[in-house]
């Protein structure tokens, strides 16, 4: 039992990370010596010293993203902490049923803002020279193991 302990522990602070980094990272989109990311966009010279940075646009679906990828973040923290909680009150048999819908709703929270990225990402960059960076791969990356890990809980029941 504490191995799977460790093992959901291990794979939520996995997906915190994956998260974290996504959000806050400035590779969504980069390409000729462009990067930008949810918050800024960056120009860089040849040497991949970064020169320049701006804010990003205020179009409704980039601040939409803004938000639902914030909003995965704290249902993911809220999602850990929660688990902690209910570790040491909930009695035997119980279910970790709070912890696993906000932990999903971290998930689909990602999901959504990945999804608004991708349709509309043409609308700010109409380059094509652009293509899709780490960041956002990892945002996708973190989708499935999101709702994976919010399953878990679902189903995981305390024991002694």
């Amino acid at each position: 039992m504490l191995l799977l302990l460790l093992g959901i522990i291990v794979l939520h602070v996995a997906v915190l990370v994956l998260l974290f980094v996504s959000t806050i990272v400035s590779q969504w989109l980069v390409g000729n010596g462009h990067a930008t990311d949810l918050w800024q966009n960056c120009s860089a010279s040849s040497s991949g010293n970064i020169q320049h940075c701006f804010s990003s646009s205020a179009n409704e679906w980039l601040q939409s993203v803004q938000a639902t990828m914030i909003l995965s973040v704290i249902f993911s923290v809220l999602s850990l902490f929660l688990f902690f909680c209910q570790l040491f009150t909930l009695t035997k048999g119980g279910r970790f049923y709070i912890t696993g819908i906000f932990q999903i709703l971290a998930g689909l929270c990602v999901m959504s803002a990945a999804a608004i990225y991708t349709v509309r990402h043409t609308e700010w960059h109409l380059n094509s020279d652009y293509s899709y960076g780490f960041a956002y791969i990892l945002a996708w990356v973190a989708f499935p193991l999101a709702l994976l890990s919010g399953v878990v809980y679902v189903i995981l029941r305390k024991r002694e």
